[in-house]
C-alpha cells in the first residue's frame, strides 16, 4: 500500500465547496489540507479529471457555442449582435460549471493551464453584464425575451447560481477576483430585484439557493444570505406557471417544510433540498432541518436505487412513487447522483450521521463512477441497471453506449467540477480531532490531527491509518461491514467496531490505526414492495454493485437467459487491468427461451443447463461497446 501524493499547490489554505460560517457539527477539511493518492481510486479519478475530462468539457463548450454566445454579445455592433442563441437556453451553465470545475483544479494542482481561457471569459463576462448586473445569454441574445419574464423554463437564476459557485472556486482556487466581482453584481441584482421589497420571484429549476449562500459564506455579505432565505420561503406555492407536468416538477407544489416526500424532477429536488440544508447550517432553522430529515427518509429510504441512482421516470426526469424502482427503466440521471452526494455531505456537516457517508460513498462509486468511461471523455446521461438484448440506443435519452456530449449536456461538466473538488468531501475536523467519511489513501491535516491513509480499498479491506498529533480518529465504519475488526498500534486488538457508525480512537502521536473490512461478496434484495425485481439479487462486493454484462458471455447464451444459484459460491478473480480490478465468478444456470410470448405455467420445465458466468464492477459497464447488461440477477 504505497501512498503517492502529489505536490500541494502553493498557496496555504483553499476551502472546499461547501464552508460554513456558522459551526456545524462537523467542520470541512481544507482542500489544502487533503492530498488524495493518486494510485488509488479516488486520486486516480482526480488526475483523469485534470487530464481528459476538464479538457473535454473546455473544447465542447466551444466548440457547441457555449462560449461563443458570450462572444456573439460582447462583440455586438451598433446593429445588434449578428447570428442566433445556439444551444439550450441554460447553456450559459456548462459553461460556469467547466469554470468551476477549473477552479478546483487550480487549487488542487497549481495548473495554469487555463490561465488564457479564464482571462478571455472573464473579459467577455464583464463586457456581456448589464449596468445592473444581469447576465443570461439567452435572454440578452434573444429578441423579444425580457430578463425573469417566464423564470418557470428560462433557468436565469439556476445559470446565476452556476456562475456564482464558479466565481467561489475560482476565488478559493487561485485567488482571482474577476469573476468573483461579476458574481457580487449578479449577486447584488438577485438580492435587490427579489428581496425583502422586490419581485417574489423563484426560478423552475433549484440551484441558485445553495450558490447564494455559499456567495454569503464566501464574501459575508448578509444580503445574499437573505436572499436564499427568500428563495426557500417563495417556493412551494404555485407561483410558477404550471407546464406539462405541473408544480411538482419545479419544486413549486408545497412549501419545504411541507414537501417531505421526494417528488418531481429529481435533480431540482436534490439540488433545492441541498439549498435548505445550506440554510440551516447558516441561520440554525431547526424546522428546516426537520424538513430535510423526513424528505432525506423519502428520497433514501424508498425511492433510491441500490447504485445510488435517483430519478425512475424517464418521461419528466423525476421520482416515481415509492418503491418503483425499474432497472431497466431508471432515468437515474448523472447530475442526481451528484446532487444527491452534494446533500449528503451538507446532512453530514449538520449531524455529524454516518449513514449520510455511506449514501455518498455509495452513489460515488457506483452510479457515479459509472457514468464516465475509462478514458474520462464519454459518459452516460441516465444510468439504468438494465439494459435488454435488442436495446434501441439510437436516442441520446437512453444510449447504449456512453456518448462523448450531449444536446443537454448538464452532465459531463457537473461530473467535472465534483471531481476536482472530491478531496473536499473526504474528511472533517475539529478541536477533539479529525474524522474519516471516504475510505481513501491520502494525507489529511486536521486542526489536532493529522493522518496518513494507505489501503487499496475498495478493492481490498485494509485500511491502515498513521498519525501524528493527538486527538480522536474517527473513521467510518461501513453498515455492510459485518466481522470488521481494528487494532491499535499493532498490539492492542479492541473490539469489532459496529457497522454503520464511526470507530473513535484516542491517537497519541504516531499511533497507528487497522481497520479490517470483509470483502466477502454478498447478495443483496429489495424490499418486497420493489415489483420490478422481485425474485431477483443483486451482487454486492464491499461498497461496489456488480453486474452481468453480455460481453462475458458466449455468443448462445444471452444475459435474460441467467438465473443465479444462491447457494453457490462466489470466486472472486483478480483482473490485470484498472477498469475492473476484482471480479467475480458466479453460478447457475442458462434457460432455454420460451417458443411463445406466452405459455402455460408449468413448474417441472423451469429448468436450465449449469453455468457460470462472470460478473464485473457496475461503474465498468458499457467500457467494451454497447451490449446487454443487468444488475437485478433472477433466481434459479
Amino acid at each position: 500500500m504505497n501512498v503517492r501524493i502529489q505536490d500541494a499547490p502553493t498557496r496555504t489554505q483553499i476551502l472546499g465547496p461547501a464552508v460554513p460560517r456558522r459551526p456545524a457539527r462537523l467542520g470541512p477539511l481544507p482542500l489544502s489540507a487533503v492530498r488524495l493518492d493518486s494510485m488509488s481510486l479516488l486520486g486516480s479519478w482526480q488526475e483523469l479529471n485534470a487530464a481528459a475530462t476538464i479538457p473535454h468539457c473546455v473544447d465542447n463548450v466551444e466548440r457547441t457555442g457555449a462560449i461563443a454566445n458570450f462572444r456573439r454579445l460582447a462583440e455586438a455592433g451598433p446593429d445588434g449582435p449578428q447570428g442566433t442563441f445556439q444551444g439550450p437556453w441554460f447553456a450559459d451553465s456548462d459553461v460556469y460549471k467547466t469554470l468551476e470545475a477549473i477552479g478546483w483544479e487550480v487549487g488542487r494542482s497549481g495548473t495554469d493551464r487555463w490561465a488564457g481561457l479564464l482571462s478571455d471569459v472573464a473579459d467577455l463576462l464583464e463586457r456581456v453584464q448589464t449596468p445592473d448586473g444581469y447576465l443570461n445569454t439567452y435572454v440578452q441574445g434573444t429578441p423579444g425575451k425580457e430578463p425573469f419574464a417566464n423564470p418557470e423554463y428560462t433557468h436565469e437564476l439556476y445559470c446565476a447560481g452556476h456562475l456564482l459557485q464558479a466565481a467561489v472556486a475560482l476565488h478559493r482556487g487561485s485567488g482571482d477576483e474577476r469573476f468573483l466581482a461579476v458574481a457580487r453584481r449578479v449577486g447584488d441584482l438577485v438580492a435587490g430585484s427579489f428581496g425583502e421589497d422586490g419581485e417574489p420571484v423563484i426560478d423552475g429549476h433549484p440551484e441558485v439557493e445553495t450558490a447564494l449562500v455559499e456567495l454569503y459564506r464566501e464574501t459575508g455579505v448578509e444580503s445574499y444570505l437573505r436572499a436564499a432565505e427568500l428563495q426557500v420561503e417563495r417556493r412551494g406555492h404555485r407561483t410558477l406557471a404550471l407546464g406539462r407536468f405541473g408544480s411538482q416538477y419545479y419544486q413549486d407544489h408545497l412549501p419545504v417544510r411541507e414537501a417531505t416526500e421526494a417528488i418531481g424532477h429529481s435533480v431540482r429536488q436534490l439540488y433545492l433540498a441541498a439549498g435548505v440544508t445550506d440554510l440551516y447550517l447558516e441561520n440554525g432553522d431547526q424546522t428546516l432541518l426537520n424538513a430535510m430529515e423526513e424528505l432525506w427518509d423519502s428520497a433514501f429510504g424508498t425511492k433510491m436505487y441500490v447504485t445510488g441512482g435517483h430519478g425512475s421516470r424517464h418521461r419528466d426526469e423525476s421520482y416515481g412513487d415509492p418503491y418503483e424502482l425499474p432497472p431497466d427503466r431508471a432515468y437515474a440521471e448523472t447530475c442526481a447522483s451528484i446532487a444527491a452526494l452534494q446533500w449528503c455531505w451538507r446532512m453530514l456537516l449538520a449531524t455529524g450521521q454516518a449513514r449520510y457517508a455511506e449514501e455518498m460513498e455509495r452513489a460515488l462509486l457506483n452510479a457515479i463512477a459509472a457514468s464516465m468511461d475509462h478514458t474520462g471523455t464519454a459518459f452516460f446521461y441516465s444510468n439504468p441497471l438494465q439494459l435488454r438484448t435488442g436495446h434501441d440506443g439510437s436516442s441520446e435519452d437512453a444510449p447504449s453506449e456512453r456518448l462523448p456530449w450531449y444536446g443537454c449536456a448538464c452532465c459531463p461538466p457537473n461530473l467535472a467540477r465534483l471531481l476536482a473538488s472530491l478531496h473536499g468531501y473526504a474528511a472533517t475536523s475539529d478541536a477533539s480531532g479529525l474524522q474519516l467519511h471516504l475510505l481513501t489513501a491520502g494525507t489529511f491535516s486536521g486542526e489536532t490531527l493529522n493522518a496518513v491513509v494507505e489501503t487499496g480499498y475498495p478493492w481490498d479491506g485494509d485500511v491502515l491509518v498513521t498519525v501524528s498529533g493527538h486527538g480522536e480518529l474517527a473513521v467510518r465504519v461501513p453498515a455492510w461491514a459485518e466481522g470488521a475488526t481494528v487494532a491499535v498500534t499493532g498490539a492492542q486488538v479492541l473490539p469489532g467496531p459496529t457497522p454503520g457508525e464511526y470507530l473513535r480512537v484516542s491517537c497519541e502521536d504516531g499511533a497507528t490505526v487497522r481497520l479490517t473490512l470483509p470483502m466477502t461478496p454478498r447478495l443483496v434484495r429489495a424490499d418486497e414492495r420493489v415489483d420490478a425485481v422481485r425474485g431477483c439479487v443483486a451482487v454486492v462486493r464491499g461498497p461496489i454493485v456488480y453486474c452481468v454484462e453480455q460481453a462475458d458471455l458466449p455468443d448462445d447464451i444471452l444475459v435474460e437467459q441467467l438465473r443465479l444459484d444462491p447457494t453457490a459460491g462466489i470466486t472472486e478473480e483478480r483482473a490485470q487491468d484498472d477498469i475492473t480490478p476484482v471480479r467475480l465468478r458466479l453460478s447457475g444456470e442458462a434457460r432455454p427461451h420460451e417458443a411463445t410470448l406466452y405459455t402455460r405455467y408449468d413448474p417441472t420445465s423451469l429448468t436450465g443447463s449449469p453455468v457460470s458466468f462472470t460478473a464485473i464492477p457496475y461503474n465498468a459497464w458499457a467500457n467494451r461497446g454497447p451490449g446487454a447488461m443487468r444488475v437485478w440477477l433472477p433466481l434459479a
